[in-house]
């Protein structure tokens, strides 16, 4: 089992507390929560921060998320299990987690969010995507273990 590298919450209180700030500012958006923390898995499975990816998920069994729709969210392109709002979102998420990959215009994948979401919404979708981000590069970084403990 890894052990963080460093106290890094204690150390730097006030960066700390204002990434989570963020959290805060978002969570009570018209997003709702359950499709911010299938966001929010679906970036950390990306970015390989098992850390994230094992709290958000146990954030959607607390929300009622299935296991098929957890299990799948790796896959959601090739599944049924997903709506055009949750598609969009998780495809806007992939692109702003990429970057390197998309070099070229971004304006479908905008143009679907469109479709789907209110300029708020899309304003607090993209916040939601870069504290995720922010928060696996610290986590990774400073090697925040997975405690074993049951998902129930």
């Amino acid at each position: 089992m890894n052990t963080p590298r460093l106290n890094w919450t204690d150390i730097s209180p006030k960066a700390y507390q204002a990434m989570a700030s963020v959290g805060t500012a978002t969570a009570p958006s018209s997003l709702g929560p359950a499709l911010m923390e299938l966001v929010k898995t679906r970036v950390s499975q990306l970015n390989g921060c098992a850390f994230c990816q094992d709290m958000h998920a146990r954030d959607l069994r607390k929300l009622g998320e299935t296991w098929q729709r957890i299990n799948s969210l790796s896959t959601w392109r090739e599944t049924g299990l997903y709506c055009q709002r949750e598609r969009a979102a998780l495809n806007w998420a992939e692109t702003l987690t990429k970057l390197v990959e998309y070099h070229g215009s971004r304006d479908a994948d905008f143009d679907a969010l469109k479709g789907q979401f209110s300029d708020q919404e899309i304003v607090e979708l993209c916040w939601t995507i870069a504290q995720i981000n922010a928060w696996n590069r610290m986590a990774i970084g400073m090697q925040m273990p997975v405690i074993e403990k049951s998902m129930e």
